[in-house]
């Protein structure tokens, strides 16, 4: 009796009905999931449209009141009585005072504490540690802000004796705690993605574990320490209700830390609270405000794209 050809059973294989509604049943899984991914972009993509939409539409009655130049550079905020002064220098300066000082308390600090944990800690330390400074990003944001009310502000009056019950110093470290475990984790993933073979290298050169750390490891992470530190006071830019609490509400055009704020979130939501007419210049103002918040948001993610791109390091 003649050999059966080789790969007969194969071909058999694919001749069955039954390979074929396999086959059938997996292309249209994966045309399933590709349709279902393509929606979920498209949400996120039609929510940015329709959120940039409503700012834009809300700001334009508001600018038809308040000239955009006097928006920009006036030094005075000032809603009520009416007519009212809408400069929001002071709304901005306070906003970058708590946005500066945070990155100038958790960068630092994130950046160190993830080298330690991916270079120095031992692995059962390590799985402890992480974890447990990730715990901070789980704390509601008004715990914070009575943390720093009454916890940092206490100490710091320890130090700067005429400190008042709501300052932007007691926000931005509150802020910067609030932060600390995005710039953490992050930096740990970009540090950890480096290929071992470099360090491996390093290390047959003679290099010393800090050389390794600060001349190879560091650098060859750097588009993702970057991302990390842009992400993180991005977040920071947004923060509404620890700054409202620890900060205060006082819309004056300062640089002095230990006097009390208004940044652009927190006057979006004490105006929201229902004070304002709806139709009214101060009610227009939340649009105009969170408008600006936005584009400064936008902004700082170009930056963050650019400096991912400028200092990518692709390894093969």
């Amino acid at each position: 009796m003649a050999a059966a050809p080789a790969g007969s059973d194969s071909i058999t294989a694919r001749k069955s009905p039954r390979f074929h509604r396999g086959l059938g049943f997996r292309g249209f899984s994966e045309g399933v999931v590709k349709w279902f991914c393509f929606l979920c972009a498209l949400v996120s993509i039609v929510t940015t449209i329709g959120i940039i939409t409503v700012l834009v539409s809300q700001s334009i009655p508001f600018f038809k009141s308040v000239s955009p130049v006097d928006f920009f550079s006036g030094t005075v905020w000032r809603p009520t009585p009416e007519p009212g002064k809408f400069g929001v220098l002071p709304l901005l300066a306070g906003t970058l005072m708590i946005t500066i000082g945070a990155g100038l308390f958790a960068v630092p600090l994130g950046l160190l504490s993830a080298i330690f944990l991916s270079e120095y800690a031992p692995a059962r330390l390590r799985n402890f540690l992480k974890p447990t400074l990730e715990l901070l990003a789980g704390i509601p944001t008004v715990v914070y802000g009575y943390f720093g009310l009454f916890f940092v502000t206490p100490l710091l009056r320890h130090v700067i004796p005429e400190i008042q019950s709501s300052n932007a110093l007691s926000g931005a470290i509150v802020v910067g705690i609030m932060i600390l475990p995005l710039v953490s984790s992050l930096c740990e993933d970009a540090i950890s993605a480096v290929p071992h073979s470099l360090r491996e290298g390093a290390y047959g050169l003679g290099a010393t574990k800090m050389e390794v750390t600060t001349k190879i490891v560091v650098p060859g992470a750097l588009s993702g320490i970057m991302a990390s530190f842009i992400l993180a006071l991005s977040r920071a830019l947004g923060e509404t209700m620890a700054v409202t609490l620890a900060a205060g509400s006082n819309p004056v055009l300062t640089l002095n830390p230990a006097k009390a704020i208004e940044t652009m979130t927190a006057y979006i939501v004490a105006t929201s609270k229902g004070d304002a007419g709806v139709g009214t210049v101060r009610y227009n103002s939340i649009f105009a405000v969170g408008f600006t918040l936005f584009v400064f948001t936008m902004i700082m993610n170009l930056i963050a794209m650019r400096l991912v791109k400028r200092f990518r390091q692709v390894y093969s």
